[in-house]
């Protein structure tokens, strides 16, 4: 089980992007309810955060399947 310090590095980082856009549509949803702007930015807000969610879950596995290799 001899993972690289790189690889790893490459991984987090590779999870930070899709934590980043949900922090960011987190925002919009904020800056929509708190203004008079269209509600379906909100629903579209919710769907990249969902979406970002899913990266997420796919880097965390990616990252566990390289520990176990």
């Amino acid at each position: 089980m001899d993972i690289k310090t790189n690889d790893i590095n490459t991984l987090i980082h590779n999870t930070r992007g899709p934590l980043n856009r949900i922090s960011m549509q987190a925002e919009l949803i904020k800056m929509v309810l708190e203004s008079d702007m269209p509600k379906e930015k909100v629903l579209a807000a919710a769907d990249k955060i969902i979406a970002a969610c899913q990266d997420c879950s796919n880097s965390l596995q990616d990252i566990s399947n390289s520990v176990q290799e």
